[in-house]
């Protein structure tokens, strides 16, 4: 095999070839002459056992196409085939291998996954008009090819913000098929935040009678808000994720930002005041009581999140909490005297272990915001770090498992360039598409044994001021392409300039989905 990086020397071999733009770049790759042409004539040939798969590529294909693409147990001339392959065991479950000549296509992995992958390849190898939804008579040619690949870090993801806004489940699934195309196979949803709850929970209505509606703010839109998922809802958004091997990440506020929920069970707060839920952005000071009344109140909310999500992390926030109400509240004093706790940090920390033991028992891995470090980390917990990589460097020295997220790379809610009148409204900040694409996630001051805790990359997406599906998309792409790429490939197969080349060759395929990407700055049209 031939690395990417040299690929540009095999294109000498015929220069009238347009490499297709690849993204994330795969780990090796040999362009080869000639081409594979889709016709009528052509079949899919997959196990019973991978039925699904194959469905799932004639359901990319046909609506651009015409093309039916039967499904058939056996490989036959000018055929697609999908086949499990122990001995590529080397390439780990997301793997694959992709050979593309004039005869037929073959898509071989160890396991569903890089079979899945593996054709997500293949559909970028696809003419643009492949994905849009009227069916055109163009030739649909394949570029001859042999690709071997796997991705670098297991954990690839994006995370989204109905607490804020709510996104209506359209546009989840939506989002979810956009980011499967580019390989990130995580999903972590912020369920839950002073501005909103939007998680049905049965033992506790009033989070999603009262806890989902807020009033007009003083600033923002202007608007009042509302809006939850059911829990049949999300087991259809968790179904459909899986179904694109992408894990659904349920997030859960505590012990701050928990403005929503003390709307509507207060006495779970430590002011006893009625409250409502919070209309305005920032950090709010409300926060869960420390008493082991609301330690089970949360711990009964877990358990239907459990019940509805099966991945193996659940992310219970533990970001920005203001402590003064513990401080001035006797009882939470008294719990602290009677732990034998010397501030309040370590009692949001005991709180944290409290969630920790709870999910162990429940054979699932607690994951948290760095803040989660304050007091002490818990034993079983894993770190996502947004406050600069310092926690994750903590984190990692200190053998728990890291998810690098940091504000300076990975906060796509932050403007896309400097002339913000031109652009929608963002929280602030400044995330050109560049400064993303450079982010290396495993910290230098780490060991290799301590980078191996560095379980991946991920992207954020806080909706104070993402209001619409297509405001969320303006500022997830392009940016989130090159988090896939960060994500997925090996630092020897990235290059910024070959990134812009493929990026410019891949957007139109966006356009066709229908997706509302941001246009390239004219300096990187090429």
């Amino acid at each position: 095999m031939i690395t990417s990086l040299i690929m540009s020397t095999l294109l000498s071999v015929h220069s009238a070839f347009v490499p297709p733009a690849l993204i994330p770049m795969p780990g090796y790759v040999t362009w080869k002459e000639g081409n594979f042409t889709l016709s009528n004539q052509t079949t899919l040939a997959a196990p019973k056992s991978q039925d699904d798969l194959a469905q799932q590529f004639q359901s990319w294909v046909k609506p651009g196409t015409g093309l039916e693409l039967p499904i058939s147990s056996r490989a036959k001339a000018s055929s697609i085939s999908l086949s499990l392959n122990s001995g590529l065991t080397q390439l780990g479950p997301e793997g694959y291998r992709l050979s593309v000549n004039s005869r037929g296509v073959k898509v071989t992995a160890a396991g569903r996954a890089g079979l899945f992958y593996g054709l997500q390849t293949l559909r970028q190898l696809l003419p643009v008009h492949t994905f849009g939804s009227v069916a055109s008579s163009e030739a649909i040619s394949i570029p001859c090819v042999e690709i071997e690949d796997h991705p670098r870090f297991a954990w690839r993801g994006a995370m989204i913000d109905p607490a804020r806004h709510f996104i209506p489940k359209a546009a989840v699934l939506q989002f979810i098929d956009v980011i499967a195309l580019h390989k990130l196979n995580h999903l972590h949803i912020h369920l839950t935040d002073d501005q909103g709850w939007r998680i049905e929970i049965k033992k506790y209505p009033g989070l999603t009678d009262q806890g989902s509606i807020r009033k007009a703010p003083a600033i923002g839109d202007g608007t009042a808000h509302a809006g939850f998922y059911t829990q049949a809802d999300l087991r259809q958004i968790v179904a459909y994720a899986a179904s694109r091997f992408i894990t659904v990440i349920p997030e859960i506020e505590m012990p701050g930002h928990a403005g929503a929920a003390l709307a509507a069970y207060p006495q779970y707060g430590n002011t006893g005041k009625i409250l409502e839920v919070k209309p305005d952005w920032g950090v709010h000071g409300d926060i869960f009581n420390p008493s082991m009344e609301t330690i089970h109140f949360l711990q009964d909310v877990l358990t239907e999140v459990m019940e509805i999500f099966p991945s193996k992390f659940i992310h219970i926030g533990g970001d920005e909490v203001p402590k003064e109400q513990w401080i001035a509240n006797p009882a939470a004093q008294a719990q602290m005297k009677q732990l034998g706790l010397k501030n309040p940090d370590e009692l949001q920390s005991w709180i944290i272990k409290q969630m920790d033991t709870f999910l162990a028992n429940h054979h699932r891995r607690l994951v948290g915001w760095d803040e989660i470090l304050e007091g002490g980390l818990a034993p079983g917990a894993t770190v996502m770090s947004w406050r600069g990589i310092s926690g994750g460097i903590k984190a990692a020295q200190s053998g728990h498992d890291v998810v690098m997220a940091p504000t300076d790379n990975t906060y796509l809610d932050y403007y896309q360039s400097q002339d913000t009148a031109k652009e929608p409204a963002a929280i602030g900040g400044f995330l050109p598409l560049e400064k993303v694409y450079s982010y290396e996630p495993i910290p230098s001051e780490l060991t290799p044994e301590q980078a191996k805790h560095v379980m991946g990359v991920q992207g954020q997406l806080w909706a104070e001021y993402i209001s619409t599906p297509s405001h969320l998309q303006y500022m997830a792409f392009p940016r989130l392409c090159a988090i896939s790429e960060v994500g997925w490939s090996q630092p020897a197969a990235r290059g910024w300039d070959s990134f812009v080349i493929r990026l410019n060759r891949h957007l139109p395929r966006l356009a066709a989905m229908g997706i509302n990407y941001r246009r390239l700055d004219a300096n990187l049209v090429r």
